[in-house]
């Protein structure tokens, strides 16, 4: 065995007894953990490779073999800062470029230690990240030397330099992913190793809590930007239990509707009631919020029944892992949506169109008569327009995505893949999401066909001027009032939409199955 790929490292003990009885649940990624993990040291360019992170630098994308699927939003100037202190420590780091060009603070200058652990994963053979494990070339072994070590034999073919595993990376990162991207700029010759924590064959589950315990518990990052650091805290029983909804599900509504009502290129831009006003025609924020909870962001249809999820808060997939969308994804998504349901409008000239469109009346505020208003999408007496509508449309949404990536394997997380640089600003960083979502084929055509079928419904509602002769036809839309007319619009799309071919047929006959609706 190479001496230079084997790493001596200690064997820390931890378990209690108490612990046996604790619950452990391969089947929720809570297999029951190795009881005990390893520290040692290693040099950071050496770490860097094993777990793939400097892969995440990539202007095209990552390949889908080499994703970790942990942490997926990477801050560069937070890197740039830490590469900065490892050269200059502080208060070097601290002070404006002018001041230091001067010359004149150079005694500032410190060494700039990192001497807090990374804490990684190693992966165990049999473990499974996205449908592949690592190569057995690819493993890394432990070898119980006694007296409290262990040898770790880091892969044979590992040369240090620009090495890449066949499938997957032997080592995930669960808190630290910003230090080692530091290392991604040439920092001057010498030695930098980081201290590591390890475990060996943690599950993902338990990596999630792990990284709520070392960075929220104590209050250090935000708690609602943790469920985009690590995906998997949306949908972890414990933390539903003892923080309830709020810490991810009422924070992260607020933020979509938010970007839906303040992007401009949004279908909604500056057209939601943000603040409840009576004169403003529009759905409100509070009706938007609602909705979203209760569809993108809800957890489970029922608790104790797995139906149909949350898109963005429930597991998904033949890995049953939470769809790690940041923000600025969700967002995208939703706008996107929207744009191919008013673009299929646009298109169209069905009957409830043209009679919506004929309709003249005057709306409450000049600024939103503009050139691309059309009231067949957004006028008055839209349903689309209204809150059963909104709810309609992202209940429909959610349904049929959530159904076809877990039964037909549509690909979402493809677009996860395709890396962007991030400005740090969730609203800033949804155009990119955007521009890239639009060229993610197979997501773009069911979206696109979806709205197909969706502009196929009549859409007018009980007031417009066009049924106020037809008593029969009112009286059918009087049907979405009230509370139960947001399941009724529900089941009345999903019967419309199974008549479309190719998949959203198929997927809305399988969604209306699900849901017990019947005809």
């Amino acid at each position: 065995m190479d001496k230079q790929n084997t790493i001596h490292a200690l064997k820390v003990k931890q378990w209690l007894d108490i612990w046996d009885k604790y619950e452990y649940d391969p089947n929720v990624h809570r297999d029951k953990p190795e009881p005990y993990f390893l520290l040692f040291s290693i040099d950071a360019n050496k770490l860097r490779l094993l777990s793939g992170i400097y892969q995440r630098t990539t202007e095209n994308g990552l390949p889908r073999s080499q994703d970790k699927g942990i942490q997926r939003r990477h801050d560069p100037s937070r890197s740039k800062t830490i590469h900065d202190f490892i050269q200059y420590g502080y208060p070097w780091t601290e002070i404006g470029k002018t001041k230091r060009e001067t010359g004149k603070y150079d005694n500032l200058r410190k060494p700039g230690w990192l001497p807090t652990a990374i804490v990684i994963n190693i992966l165990k053979p049999e473990q499974i990240r996205r449908g592949l494990t690592v190569a057995s070339d690819d493993l890394i072994t432990l070898e119980d030397e006694g007296n409290g070590i262990s040898l770790l034999h880091l892969p044979e073919t590992f040369n240090g330099n620009d090495w890449e595993p066949i499938q997957r990376h032997p080592i995930e990162i669960i808190d630290g992913q910003h230090r080692l991207f530091s290392f991604d700029d040439k920092l001057p010759d010498g030695n930098f190793e980081l201290p590591v924590v390890a475990f060996y064959g943690l599950d993902i589950s338990w990596q999630a809590y792990l990284f709520w315990t070392i960075n929220i518990t104590p209050k250090r990052i935000n708690p609602s930007m943790a469920f985009d650091l690590y995906p998997l805290l949306r949908a972890v029983d414990w933390l539903e239990k003892f923080e309830g909804p709020i810490v991810y599900r009422q924070t992260r509504a607020q933020e979509l509707v938010e970007a839906i009502w303040a992007t401009p290129v949004s279908p909604w831009y500056q057209r939601i009631n943000m603040l409840g006003d009576p004169g403003l025609k529009y759905v409100t924020q509070a009706a938007w919020i609602n909705t979203l909870l209760t569809t993108l962001i809800k957890p489970w249809e029922n608790k104790g029944r797995r139906t149909i999820g949350g898109l963005f808060g429930a597991n998904i997939g033949k890995d049953e892992t939470v769809l790690p969308w940041d923000n600025s994804q969700q967002a995208a998504f939703i706008i996107y949506a929207w744009q191919m349901i008013k673009i299929e409008i646009a298109e169209n000239a069905y009957d409830w169109i043209i009679a919506l469109r004929s309709e003249k009346k005057q709306l409450t505020f000049e600024y939103l008569t503009g050139a691309d208003e059309d009231l067949a999408f957004s006028g008055e007496n839209s349903l689309l327009n209204t809150d059963q509508g909104v709810r309609g449309i992202l209940s429909i949404l959610n349904d049929l995505f959530y159904i076809n990536t877990t039964e037909f394997d549509l690909d979402l997380e493809s677009w996860c893949y395709k890396q962007m640089e991030f400005t740090g600003n969730f609203l800033d960083d949804i155009p990119g999401a955007l521009e890239i979502l639009s060229n993610e084929i197979e997501i773009s055509i069911f979206l696109k066909s979806l709205a197909k079928g969706l502009c196929k419904f009549d859409w007018r509602t009980a007031n417009a001027v066009s049924l106020q002769d037809d008593g029969n036809a009112r009286t059918i839309k009087l049907v979405f009032r009230g509370g139960s007319g947001y399941k009724e619009l529900r089941r009345q799309l999903l019967i419309l939409l199974s008549n479309e071919p190719g998949m959203v047929g198929k997927t809305a006959a399988l969604a209306f199955k699900k849901l017990g609706y019947k005809k």
